[in-house]
């Protein structure tokens, strides 16, 4: 896999095309997303990391200030964006009570979501999926993107219900203004 790796260390994916960069999703970094477990920018632990290299697949803490009054709904979306491939990969999407201002580890775990997480469709599966980039190909960067947004997402997407709505799908649907967003990126090399 380091071959790999150092054959593709070149080629990263697009981040324009992260969630934090649609049209639809910008609005006023007016939250504070934060993790007592890595700073914004620094690497993240093995435990947050996928089973396949050896972590547990366990979601980080997280925190974040109080959301604007009007807020009917936060969306948390968490994208690998040095990814070798044209966009970044989505690695969890979840729909969180506005009433919630963190998630402890693990809440994000497909099997028992933490009180007031919703899990949609991720590019892996349903919750969510750790780091675990190619070995040789570089440090990459998985950002933690929370939007507070004035409408709830639709329960049906395209004629489709909602978690089973491929990531980009969902994402385009959302039609409310966003209130405020904050962002959190953490690093992982292997």
């Amino acid at each position: 896999m380091t071959l790999l790796g150092r054959l593709l260390k070149n080629r990263r994916a697009d981040e324009t095309q992260a969630a934090w960069y649609l049209p639809h999703l910008t609005g006023p970094e007016g939250l504070s997303l934060t993790s007592d477990q890595f700073g914004d920018g620094e690497a993240m632990l093995l435990e947050h990391c996928g089973k396949h290299i050896g972590g547990r697949d366990l979601s980080p803490r997280l925190s974040w200030c109080p959301p604007p009054s009007g807020t009917a709904q936060l969306l948390l979306v968490m994208e690998d964006v040095d990814i070798p491939l044209n966009r970044p990969a989505v690695h969890c999407v979840a729909l969180i009570d506005p009433t919630c201002q963190r998630l402890e580890p693990g809440a994000l775990d497909a099997r028992q979501p933490g009180r007031g997480v919703r899990l949609m469709r991720s590019t892996i599966g349903r919750g969510y999926h750790g780091p675990g980039p190619i070995k040789g190909h570089g440090p990459h960067r998985y950002v933690f993107q929370l939007f507070a947004l004035a409408t709830p997402v639709d329960d049906s997407v395209h004629a489709k219900p909602a978690d089973r709505a491929r990531p980009r799908l969902l994402l385009s649907s959302v039609t409310g203004p966003v209130l405020a967003r904050g962002r959190l990126t953490g690093v992982y090399e292997r």
